[in-house]
């Protein structure tokens, strides 16, 4: 059962499908029942609250701000039908949250599944992305919870600043010997994708990236690179947190121990009238210090 009117039941499955197709298949609708209640709804409001792309349909800035409303009233819905039954709701509670790869695994999946066990009706994905703009999908509604860099983070959300990532520099064990100006010199560089500038911002630090090569090599996928730095095929950056358990086991060696750059990240959210239990509880999680 939802308290949802059938305009904006219609409107929350095309933001979670994407598509009038798939948002159709969710609320057991034909494309034109679907189309037919988001123009009824947009003719209410007076506003457009998607646009089309190649992508499929994009929430504009009304759409945003009655996404937020939505959202709240989802949370709250569980509760409130439980008040006026006098029974449990046993309904599942469902959220995204979106970070980069090295801070999800290493520090959000690991709090967030804490969580997890203690509220059995919770459901999270873990949306891991290292080239997506993740203050995009908290905008959009796609992700509720957000691991970004705190200058990213506006006047809108809900924020808390977490531990900076310090980022070392690394490179396959099988250059311990090696002297950092001989790997510069003669070893690429290994990044997500050209707007990756991690690295060079590293040695920029240290005014080393005049010594850098300037073609680099690219892999957009964490794991990826990291059996290319085990392989030998070039240098990069990675947090401490995550290059820990490849250097302790050998296959990878910090190239220069007294070298490190320091991001700032802060997790984001956008606020709600009254925070639903789980939702608070995922946030002191994932901001508690360790």
């Amino acid at each position: 059962m939802s308290l949802l009117s059938p305009s904006l039941e219609a409107f929350w499955a095309v933001v979670q499908k994407g598509t009038v197709l798939e948002a159709a298949k969710m609320v057991n609708l034909t494309q034109t029942g679907v189309t037919q209640r988001i123009r009824s709804l947009e003719k209410q409001l007076g506003v457009t609250l998607f646009t089309r792309s190649r992508k499929g349909m994009r929430l504009t800035q009304e759409g945003e701000s009655l996404l937020r409303y939505v959202q709240v009233a989802r949370d709250l819905e569980g509760d409130t039908l439980s008040k006026i039954s006098g029974k449990k709701e046993s309904s599942f509670f469902e959220v995204c949250i979106s970070g980069t790869s090295t801070l999800m695994r290493s520090r959000i999946i690991p709090k967030a599944s804490l969580v997890m066990k203690k509220n059995p009706k919770l459901r999270v994905r873990f949306d891991i992305t290292d080239t997506d703009s993740v203050l995009g999908k908290l905008k959009t509604g796609f992700a509720q919870i957000g691991a970004l860099p705190a200058n990213q983070v506006g006047l809108e959300l809900d924020s808390k600043t977490l531990a900076p990532e310090r980022y070392v520099l690394v490179g396959t064990s099988a250059w311990k010997k090696r002297t950092l100006d001989d790997i510069l010199a003669n070893e690429p560089i290994i990044d997500f994708d050209p707007q990756d500038t991690v690295t060079l911002d590293l040695l920029k630090k240290y005014k080393l990236a005049g010594k850098a090569q300037k073609l680099r090599n690219y892999a957009n996928n964490i794991d990826a690179l990291t059996y290319m730095l085990q392989q030998g095929l070039g240098y990069s950056t990675l947090t401490e947190e995550f290059a820990r358990p490849y250097i302790k086991d050998g296959s990878l060696c910090l190239l220069a121990s007294d070298l490190h750059l320091d991001y700032s990240v802060a997790l984001a959210w956008y606020p709600r009238t009254e925070m639903p239990p789980y939702f608070k509880q995922l946030v002191e999680s994932l901001t508690k210090k360790t």
